[in-house]
C-alpha cells in the first residue's frame, strides 16, 4: 500500500510513496495528527539529486524494522527542500545550532506544534562513521518523550526563541558602503583563496560564482587581483572532472580540493549561475575557453534539461543504475573501443592523462593535464587543430555516453531556478549573437507566466501540469531579473510589463512593516514557527540579495532615486557580515558594487529595422559593463516603458542615443561611432 505522499506532484517525495513509513507530506493534516496523537514529528528533508538521500532511503526508510519504530512512535513528514525552503531553511538553522554542521537528507523531530528539539543529518542503520544507530535515536527520542516530555518542551521553546533572534538586523551599520570597504572585501576573498588548485576552502569545494561575479565587477574598477583570482577560478574548474567536458555542464561540487572527483548530480541553479560567470569572463578577457564553458553548459540545459514547451528542469541525479559518478568516467578499453583511431587515442590520453588504474573507483574521470599549447607542441599541431580535435572526440564520446543508463531527472520546474538560468540564456544570445538562445529564454518566459502563473498569483514549483505552493520572495526576485535580462535583449515590452506586476507583488505581499527589507514567505501563506528571512546567500543567492538587485535595476530603468535609496538601505546592515565573510554574501557584494556606480543609463531610440540603430545596440554589447542599463523604443515610446524612454525623440529624424550617468547626459548621437566612444568613456 503507498502511503500519503502517492498524491505529491515531487519526483522526491514520489520516491518515497511506496515505503513501509506512513510518509505524509507537510500541511495541517499531519500536523493535526501529531497534536491529536500528542506524538513528536520526525522530519525529514532531501531532494531527489542527493546521492546520501538514496542511502538513508535504502538503509533506513524501506528498512521494515525502522519503519515500525517510526510508524509507532512518530508522526513522519517528508519534505522536498527544492519545494519548499522557507521549512528548509528554518530547520537546517535548527540542525546547525544544535550539531555546528547541517546537510542532506536532514533528519529532525519536533514537538507537535513544530518546534525542533533534536536534529542532524544522515543516520546510518547501525553504529559506524562514530554515529549512534538509526533505530536507537529513534527510541530512545520515543521513552525522552514518554518520560520527560516536559524537558523537551521546553529546550524546544528555547531553541525557537533563539532561531527567532536570529531573524533581527542590525540597522545600525558600523561599515559604510565605499570603494575602500568593497576593496577589503578583495583581500578577505584573496586572503582565502587557493592558489594552488583555484577556489576556496578545501573539500568538499563548492564553485562559488557569486564571488566570482563580484571579483570580474571589481576588475572592471582595474582590481587586478581580483581579475587573477577570478581568471584562476575559471581556469581550474575548466579542466574537467567537476565540470563535464563530454557534454558540458557542472556537477554541484567537489568532493576533493583539485575539482577531480565530484559530487555527481547537476543542478540547475549551479549550472545557470556558472554559464553567466564563465560568459562575463569571455567578455571581461576574450578567452575563448571561457566561451566554450558557457556555451556548453547552455547547450548541455538545453539538450538535458528543458521541457519541450520550454521550462527547465531541476537536476539530473548522482547516482546511475550502474552505480554513482559510473555514467561520467571511461576506462581505456571504452575510450579505445569508441575513438578507434590509435591517433586520437594517443592525443586524449595525453590531454587527460588517461591509465589502466584510473583517478577514479578503477575508471577515469576526465580532467586536464595538458594545456592546450603543450599539446600542440606534443603532437605538432596547430592551436585551431587541437580545439577541433578535442571537439572531435567529446562528441564521439558524447554519443556512446548516451547509451548507457542515464541519471534520473528530477523534472519539477522551479520558479527562482529558472529565472537564474532565464538570465544566462537571454545574456547569452545578447553577447554571442546566439538567436537560438534568445528563443529558448523567450520560450521560457512564456512557459512559467502559463504555468506557474494561476489565478494571478505566482507559484514556486510545476510538474505534470500541476502548479503547487505559494511563490516565495527568491521566486519573484529572480524571475524579475530574468525578465529585465530578458527586456534588455529584444526590448519586448512584455517582459519588462510583467517584470513590474511582479514587482509590486513582491513588495505587496513580502516587504517587513519597517520597509527595510523582504521577508521569504508571503503574508498569506500559512504561518511556521517563523517567518523567515534569510540574508545569507547559500548555493543559489538570498532572496533578500536578489530583491535589491533587481530592485536596482528599476531604479535605474525608472530614474528613481528613491529606490536606489531603499536598496542602500537593505544593504547596510549587512555590510559588515559581508566584508568579514565575503563569500557568504556575495551576491550581497555584487549590489553594493552597482550601487557604488557609477551607472550609465543608455536609450536608444530609433526602428529596430534601422542599421544605425542595430549598430548602435550591438556596439555595447561587445564588452562586459555590468554598470550599465539599457533601454530602446522605437518613437514614440510606450506608455507604460521604463521612465528613461519617456520625452526621448529622433533627434533630425535619425536614430538617436542617449547616455546618461547619475542623471547627467552627454550630448545625443546618431552613429555607434560616437556612441562607442561616449561609452568608453566612462570605463
Amino acid at each position: 500500500m503507498p502511503n500519503a505522499l502517492i498524491n505529491e506532484n515531487s519526483p522526491y517525495l514520489l520516491q518515497h510513496a511506496h515505503q513501509p513509513v506512513d510518509w505524509h507530506p507537510w500541511g495541517e493534516a499531519a500536523l493535526e495528527k501529531a497534536e491529536r496523537e500528542q506524538k513528536p514529528i520526525f522530519l525529514s528533508i532531501g531532494y531527489a539529486a542527493c546521492h546520501w538521500c538514496h542511502v538513508m532511503a535504502h538503509e533506513s526508510f524501506e528498512n521494515g524494522e525502522i519503519a515500525a519504530i517510526l510508524n509507532q512512535y512518530f508522526v513522519n513528514i517528508k519534505v522536498d527542500r527544492e519545494e519548499r525552503p522557507d521549512l528548509d531553511g528554518i530547520y537546517m538553522q535548527a540542525v546547525v545550532a544544535m550539531t555546528g554542521q547541517g546537510g542532506w537528507p536532514m533528519s529532525l523531530f519536533l514537538t507537535p506544534d513544530g518546534k525542533p528539539f533534536y536534529g542532524g543529518t544522515y543516520f546510518p542503520p547501525v553504529r559506524r562513521y562514530n554515529m549512534p544507530a538509526f533505530g536507537e535515536i529513534l527510541l530512545n527520542i520515543a521513552r525522552l518523550w514518554q518520560e520527560d516530555r516536559h524537558a523537551i518542551l521546553e529546550g524546544a521553546g528555547k531553541l525557537t526563541a533563539h532561531l527567532q533572534g536570529l531573524l533581527r538586523v542590525d540597522a545600525d551599520a558600523n561599515v559604510s558602503l565605499t570603494r575602500e570597504t568593497l576593496e577589503e572585501a578583495v583581500m578577505e576573498i584573496a586572503r582565502r583563496y587557493d592558489w594552488k588548485h583555484g577556489g576556496w576552502g578545501r573539500s568538499p569545494k563548492f564553485p562559488q560564482p557569486m564571488t566570482i561575479e563580484f571579483l570580474l565587477q571589481r576588475a572592471i574598477r582595474g582590481d587586478k587581483l581580483a581579475l587573477d583570482m577570478a581568471v584562476h577560478a575559471l581556469d581550474s574548474m575548466a579542466k574537467g572532472g567537476m565540470y563535464d567536458v563530454v557534454a558540458g555542464g557542472f556537477a554541484r561540487y567537489s568532493t576533493d580540493e583539485r575539482w577531480l572527483v565530484p559530487h555527481f548530480e547537476k543542478m540547475l541553479y549551479d549550472n545557470a549561475q556558472l554559464a553567466l560567470v564563465y560568459l562575463h569572463g569571455w567578455l571581461l578577457t576574450g578567452n575563448q575557453a571561457f566561451r566554450q564553458v558557457c556555451e556548453q553548459t547552455l547547450d548541455f540545459v538545453a539538450r538535458e534539461l528543458t521541457h519541450p514547451e520550454g521550462g527547465f528542469f531541476s537536476s539530473l541525479d548522482a547516482d546511475s543504475e550502474e552505480g554513482e559518478g559510473r555514467f561520467y568516467t571511461w576506462t581505456i578499453a571504452e575510450v579505445e573501443n569508441v575513438l578507434t583511431s590509435v591517433d586520437d587515442i594517443e592525443f586524449i590520453k595525453a590531454a587527460y592523462g588517461l591509465t589502466e588504474q584510473g583517478n577514479f573507483d578503477g575508471s577515469n574521470l576526465l580532467q586536464r593535464v595538458m594545456t592546450d599549447e603543450e599539446l600542440t607542441n606534443r603532437f605538432h599541431m596547430s592551436l585551431e587543430d587541437v580545439h577541433e580535435r578535442l571537439k572531435v572526440c567529446h562528441q564521439k564520446l558524447l554519443v556512446d555516453r548516451s547509451r548507457r543508463p542515464r541519471p534520473g531527472t528530477d523534472d519539477k520546474v522551479l520558479a527562482s531556478w529558472n529565472g537564474l538560468m532565464q538570465i544566462a540564456f537571454a545574456e547569452a544570445a545578447r553577447h554571442l549573437q546566439r538567436s537560438d538562445y534568445l528563443e529558448i529564454a523567450r520560450k521560457n518566459a512564456r512557459f512559467l507566466g502559463k504555468n506557474l502563473m494561476v489565478d494571478g498569483q505566482l507559484h514556486r514549483s510545476w510538474r505534470a501540469g500541476r502548479a503547487v505552493h505559494q511563490a516565495y520572495l527568491e521566486d519573484y526576485a529572480a524571475l524579475i531579473l530574468g525578465l529585465l535580462a530578458l527586456y534588455q535583449t529584444d526590448f519586448d515590452m512584455e517582459w519588462y510589463r510583467n517584470a513590474l506586476q511582479l514587482k509590486k507583488d513582491m513588495f505587496q505581499h513580502f516587504s517587513t512593516p519597517s520597509g527595510d527589507g523582504f521577508y521569504d514567505t508571503r503574508d498569506d501563506q500559512k504561518p511556521l514557527i517563523l517567518r523567515p528571512r534569510d540574508l545569507q546567500d547559500n548555493a543559489t543567492p538570498s532572496g533578500n540579495a536578489l530583491a535589491v538587485s533587481a530592485i536596482l535595476q528599476f531604479a535605474a530603468l525608472e530614474g528613481r532615486p528613491d529606490w536606489q535609496d531603499q536598496a542602500a538601505g537593505m544593504i547596510a546592515p549587512v555590510l559588515e557580515q559581508a566584508v568579514q565573510f565575503p563569500t557568504m554574501f556575495a551576491k550581497w557584494l555584487c549590489a553594493a558594487d552597482f550601487t557604488l556606480g557609477p551607472v550609465a543609463e543608455l536609450v536608444i531610440i530609433g526602428e529596430m529595422e534601422h542599421p544605425e540603430t542595430r549598430a548602435m545596440i550591438e556596439v555595447v554589447r561587445k564588452k562586459y559593463r555590468p554598470h550599465l542599463v539599457v533601454g530602446h523604443s522605437a518613437y514614440p515610446a510606450a506608455s507604460d516603458a521604463p521612465a528613461i524612454l519617456k520625452d526621448r525623440g529622433m533627434v533630425a529624424g535619425k536614430p538617436t542615443a542617449y547616455v546618461c550617468v547619475w542623471n547627467t547626459c552627454k550630448h545625443p548621437v546618431h552613429h555607434a561611432w560616437q556612441l562607442e566612444q561616449q561609452i568608453e568613456s566612462l570605463d
